[in-house]
């Protein structure tokens, strides 16, 4: 049975100390795009309608969609490829833009020139993982040197945005605590972040199924982390999957805690798959946040349940509003 790898795997082995020169060795994966153990039985009423089979949606490029412009999450979609032509693949899709996580083990300028060649928009890629974390004060020398790197990261990648994760439970701290250690070192960097016109996106997770031990997740904490730190360039990188787990009330939340908003991300729930396989009703979700006036790029942060092209039809049936 195939296992697929976890972001908080990924990310805890050395995002802090990422070279500096910001260039990698790049490296090609193997692995399927799906698990047979997160794979629900085919429901085809999951990703059809009477008078739109899914076949037909989108034609050949789904991911130019009528309304939002989505970024797909290239660790988590075609992993059989390397990094290059992971960029060729959603382009082929027609998705306009791509995300990553961290930036080990990846040839940087390589991705970049694969992007350009194609007119694809890096998104945004993980400047700070889940391990060490920045909720501890010990570690904020480390954060805004990993910052630093960011930004010679970002000026490589074309990049505008970089998530950073709050971390893991720290022994002998309340939650305030951690929570108001963040903001000190978010704080710190913020200058930096603006200077470079890098925005730092905080994303808060879920401890029910994927980061138990995580200490920050839910909206109305991680909003008033930003509010306090007051920068155009602290925001939230606000995951509709995490925040469906920790609170529900989607767009109510999102109407909540707006001024916040720097980037969205996206899966269904159950499963961590595309819109269309869990409970999830995206199209009222992202029409909801074109309402309110979101025209940012949405990240694919889910794994393909059926393979990448239905993916991609499905995606594309969410943005049909």
């Amino acid at each position: 049975m195939t296992t697929l790898p976890t972001r908080r795997g990924l990310l805890a082995a050395g995002l802090a100390a990422a070279s500096s020169a910001c260039i990698f060795v790049g490296s090609k994966r193997g692995g399927t795009s799906n698990s047979p153990s997160q794979r629900p039985p085919a429901d085809d009423a999951a990703g059809t309608t009477a008078s739109a089979p899914l076949a037909s949606i989108g034609g050949a490029r789904p991911g130019a969609t009528p309304h939002t412009r989505f970024a797909c999450n290239i660790e988590m979609w075609f992993r059989n490829l390397p990094f290059p032509q992971r960029v060729d693949a959603a382009a082929d899709l027609g998705f306009p833009a791509v995300e990553l996580w961290g930036l080990d083990g990846k040839d940087l300028p390589a991705i970049a020139a694969r992007a350009r060649a194609r007119r694809v928009e890096i998104a945004q890629f993980t400047a700070w993982g889940f391990v060490p974390g920045l909720n501890d004060p010990a570690n904020h020398d480390a954060f805004a040197t990993a910052i630093e790197r960011a930004v010679e990261a970002a000026d490589v990648l074309g990049a505008k945005k970089a998530t950073v994760v709050g971390g893991n439970d720290q022994p002998g701290m309340t939650q305030a605590q951690m929570h108001e250690h963040i903001r000190v070192g978010l704080s710190r960097v913020a200058g930096a972040a603006e200077a470079a016109d890098l925005m730092l996106i905080l994303e808060p997770m879920n401890i029910r199924v994927d980061h138990k031990g995580h200490c920050l997740y839910g909206s109305p904490e991680a909003v008033a982390i930003c509010r306090a730190v007051g920068s155009s360039h602290v925001k939230l990188n606000w995951d509709l999957y995490h925040m469906q787990i920790s609170e529900g009330d989607l767009t109510g939340r999102l109407k909540d805690g707006f001024d916040q908003l720097g980037y969205l991300q996206l899966a269904d729930h159950p499963g961590r798959n595309e819109p269309g396989t869990g409970e999830i009703r995206y199209a009222r979700v992202l029409r909801a946040a074109y309402e309110l006036g979101y025209r940012g790029l949405v990240g694919l942060e889910c794994w393909p349940r059926d393979g990448e092209l239905t993916a991609a039809r499905r995606v594309h049936k969410a943005d049909m509003w």
